[in-house]
């Protein structure tokens, strides 16, 4: 199991030292890049991924929430991301992940809670990563919606009968008393925020998660 902070729910102000305290305990740094019109909320984009890179070498795992994703790729690319999410509910992604591709970034695929399986489902084959909503996206903080786990399911059978290299990613409301589930549906990476940053030693709690995921 992967665990991925999402750095939405850290001290923007000492950003850098809050990504310190968990760095010997994850595998990658979730960036939640929202542009105020694909969701009402407005939070980073490049300059603060730029920013970030020099003070860490953890993978950078950059979720767009934007209306216009392809106005930003190149840029989170010269900012230092590692991988680039875009949702499926915009329309064929395929345009969107050949352009991610074609900069030697990791493909990845989001849907929302409501959004079928079915609608992803067909491009498995053109992704490196499908990232699993499950909560709405927005706003940290929210509570899990469990129904979204027949989806993981769903993916996980498919992913591995047709031995697709493919990363299954959960994000929203992922904590210690949930891990185990999600683990179970077959999830390969989790997102945490509050779960993380909102404790008290960050690193701590990326570790009970990770364990409770084992």
């Amino acid at each position: 199991m992967k665990i991925a902070p999402s750095i939405l729910a850290a001290d923007f102000a000492a950003l850098a030292a809050d990504v310190a305290r968990v760095a010997g305990d994850v595998e990658a740094l979730h960036v939640d890049c929202m542009d105020g019109h694909y969701v009402p909320n407005l939070t980073i984009g490049p300059p603060v991924v730029a920013s970030l890179r020099p003070h860490t070498e953890l993978f950078l795992d950059c979720h767009l929430m934007v209306d216009n994703p392809s106005r930003l790729i190149g840029a989170f690319k010269d900012a230092g991301a590692d991988g680039i999410t875009v949702h499926v509910e915009l329309g064929d992604p395929r345009p969107l992940l050949d352009e991610i591709a074609s900069l030697g970034l990791r493909r990845g695929l989001a849907f929302e809670p409501e959004t079928p399986y079915d609608a992803v489902e067909p491009y498995l084959d053109t992704i490196d990563l499908l990232l699993v909503m499950s909560v709405h996206t927005g706003y940290g903080g929210q509570p899990f919606i469990p129904e979204v786990l027949d989806k993981v399911r769903a993916a996980r059978k498919e992913i591995d009968a047709r031995g697709l290299d493919v990363e299954i990613e959960i994000d929203g409301g992922v904590k210690v008393n949930n891990a185990a589930l999600v683990a179970d549906a077959g999830v390969d990476i989790i997102v945490s925020g509050t779960g993380i940053f909102g404790a008290d030693d960050p690193g701590a709690a990326a570790r009970a998660i990770r364990a409770a995921a084992s």
